[in-house]
């Protein structure tokens, strides 16, 4: 006797549709990083880095050549 189990996401997805829509991405950043809404970046030109990947150091080198912080929308 064979018992047909189902995971309980998969179930719950089947009777009420996916509980949220995955984001849309804002960008890559300049390494390649996702980037998505609500994110903190630097700006620097025209490029921009997610600060969450960057060290400490990275973030003062950064802001000393005049990078800008700001959340991605």
């Amino acid at each position: 006797m064979a018992i047909d189990l189902e995971h309980p996401v998969v179930t719950a997805i089947r009777r009420y549709g996916y509980p949220d829509p995955e984001p849309e991405p804002f960008g890559d950043d300049f390494f390649g990083n996702e980037v998505y809404p609500g994110d903190t970046i630097l700006v620097l030109d025209d490029e921009f880095f997610l600060k969450d990947e960057l060290s400490e150091d990275a973030i003062a080198i950064l802001e000393h050549f005049g990078a800008v912080e700001i959340t991605a929308k």
